[in-house]
């Protein structure tokens, strides 16, 4: 079940929608009408991350400060 309600009420009754999305329940923030966010209950993510687990895998160069050629700056182009 989905909740919508405007940022004014959202501000004065964020205990009681934390409580619904607890509960399970999905509730949509919206400004004049239009949906803006969405606060759903919280899940520990999946994978766990290990520190140092890319060690040997990533490669500096040299030239790490230096400014990136036109071509791959295109490729980042949309």
């Amino acid at each position: 079940m989905t909740i919508k309600v405007n940022i004014h009420d959202a501000k004065t009754s964020l205990s009681k929608l934390l409580t619904h999305v607890k509960e399970g329940r999905e509730v949509i923030i919206a400004k004049s009408g239009k949906p803006v966010a969405r606060l759903v209950p919280y899940s520990e993510p999946d994978i766990k991350r290990l520190p140092g687990s890319a060690k040997g895998q990533v490669l500096f160069t040299n030239d790490i400060n230096e400014p990136l050629t036109g071509e791959i700056l295109e490729s980042f182009e949309v």
